[in-house]
């Protein structure tokens, strides 16, 4: 188990950052990568899952996002 997140799980309010994500979903094998363009959102994907989210790049990402983002790898988790 990841120790990051758990942490994220227990304390989604923390002063998380982008490249805090960015590090989980790499454990992970998730697509995290910036908006093409130049916009202010990450996207965050699996190949094997046909739900994707976005998460803001300002600082600190809120709780709901990385409450989704624990949910999404939780989701990853399952998959066979």
């Amino acid at each position: 188990m990841s120790r990051r997140l758990e942490d994220m799980r227990r304390n989604p309010a923390a002063d998380w950052r982008i490249e805090d994500a960015a590090a989980l979903c790499r454990e992970f094998g998730v697509l995290c990568e910036p908006a093409r363009g130049g916009g202010s959102h990450y996207k965050v994907g699996h190949p094997r899952l046909a739900e994707k989210l976005t998460i803001p790049f300002k600082r600190p990402i809120k709780a709901i996002y990385i409450r989704k983002l624990v949910a999404f790898i939780d989701a990853v988790r399952m998959l066979p």
